[in-house]
């Protein structure tokens, strides 16, 4: 295997210098990849092939359609039922709000599947709903931050969808399944150290635990929860594809939103639309450029030529795995959610396989990991976000987030160590 050394410091010194120069991602992505063609005389046709390639899926039709059903129902008055339903269930615990915010996240994020969403969404509503109560700025916004990370997790996800086709096509319906045990261990662990938090500063407890207030609330949000069983039973039970089924899920989305909950009439659905087409573009060109950076990657053998590195640094698969991690968590720092995926996964994977981590498993870590990531800085979109929304400087939120991380992080040792966490649904239900 003949290795071009330059080549591959052209592509990838390039890319970093201009991350650390604070260039769009998709712009860094895409330059350093033209570097790296120009220097080795290839034809820069292979660029547009590539970015055509990289888009013309099937499959990846599906992740437009997840993303304006999250949009949709993310402004048609969806949130404040699910906030609702999060307050009959845990709101009488001390710490109840904190503990209505992670539960809010948790149903949420199976129908935004956007930490981003999640955050700007149910962070507009809770964050001013805490502070009013007696709960700190920075503590009610790290919570709201730490806990959309659990939209990732629980489907649909269309970052799951991106990590399917950059595995080589493995099961969506799979992965959807394996994402609802780690996604509420992940909202359990938070629940823990917020708990510990309350105790601790006194903050207050809510109502005390109805059962009829609670089967109110679950007859009110049933229609926001159906879009979820329809995706993942759905495409799970073979109905349907994934695609079909976002599709499914977007006239959903509109006939709720429209004419059940009322949260939008027809001129705000073409206003959600238009920003639903933003994050599209953002998301598609970053897909695109992304697929000629990985060609480069895999035609200049990085993937193996960092296979053998980590093999050889150890051969314990638990020093391994936890390498994978530790290089997942430096790459979420720098980079955003989309580009990590497509690029570190056909790297890593099967690195992963090598010491025997299900490609299912690896997924749900790698979305966990670089969920982390959305919260760090300096490239942290969704701390940016939750900033902005909180109206708290980032640095106080980092310092408020900071317990939260080490929940995440234990989060992370779990799934990474215990296979049956992600694995159980999938082999259970027999969707692998």
């Amino acid at each position: 295997m003949a290795v071009n050394s330059t080549a591959i410091a052209v592509l990838l010194v390039s890319f970093l210098i201009m991350i650390m120069l604070r260039f769009q991602i998709a712009y860094a992505v895409a330059l350093s990849s033209l570097f790296c063609l120009m220097y080795q005389g290839l034809p820069l046709t292979s660029i547009c092939q590539q970015m055509v390639k990289g888009i013309n899926s099937f499959s990846m039709m599906a992740i437009p359609f997840f993303i304006t059903m999250g949009c949709l129902m993310g402004t048609g008055g969806i949130s404040e039922k699910l906030i609702a339903l999060a307050n009959a269930c845990v709101g009488w615990m001390t710490g109840g709000m904190a503990m209505v915010n992670i539960v809010a996240s948790y149903f949420f994020g199976g129908i935004s599947g956007s930490a981003a969403a999640d955050t700007a969404s149910l962070g507009s509503i809770l964050i001013p709903m805490m502070v009013e109560e007696g709960y700190d700025d920075d503590f009610s916004t790290a919570v709201t931050i730490t806990s959309s990370c659990e939209g990732l997790l629980v489907p649909p996800s269309h970052n799951m969808v991106i990590y399917a086709m950059s595995a080589g096509g493995i099961s969506i319906g799979s992965l959807f399944l394996a994402g609802y045990i780690p996604g509420a261990i992940l909202a359990i662990s938070l629940m823990v150290g917020s708990y510990i938090i309350s105790k601790k500063r006194h903050y207050p407890k809510g109502e005390k635990f109805s059962i009829v207030r609670l089967l109110k609330q679950l007859g009110t949000s049933f229609w926001a929860l159906a879009a979820v069983i329809i995706v993942v039973f759905g495409v799970v039970g073979g109905v349907f594809t994934a695609t079909e089924s976002a599709a499914i899920a977007v006239l959903y989305s509109l006939i709720v939103s429209v004419y059940i909950y009322k949260g939008l009439d027809w001129k705000g659905v073409w206003k959600t639309l238009e920003s639903c087409i933003d994050t599209l573009s953002i998301v598609l060109i970053l897909i695109s450029t992304s697929s000629i950076f990985g060609y480069c990657l895999t035609t200049l053998h990085v993937p193996a030529i960092a296979a053998n590195l980590i093999v050889g640094f150890s051969s314990n698969p638990v020093v391994i795995a936890l390498l994978i991690d530790l290089i997942l968590l430096v790459l979420g720092c720098i980079m955003d959610m989309a580009p990590i995926i497509l690029i570190a996964t056909p790297i890593l994977l099967p690195i992963a396989q090598s010491i025997g981590i299900d490609p299912i498993q690896f997924g749900i870590m790698i979305v966990l990991n670089c969920g982390i990531g959305l919260l760090t800085p300096p490239v942290g979109a969704v701390l940016f976000i939750g900033s902005a929304v909180g109206k708290v400087k980032m640095e106080k939120v980092v310092k408020a987030t900071l317990p939260f991380y080490i929940c995440m992080i234990v989060t992370l040792l779990l799934l990474t160590f215990i296979p049956e966490i992600s694995m159980f649904l999938p082999n259970l239900l027999g969707a692998k």
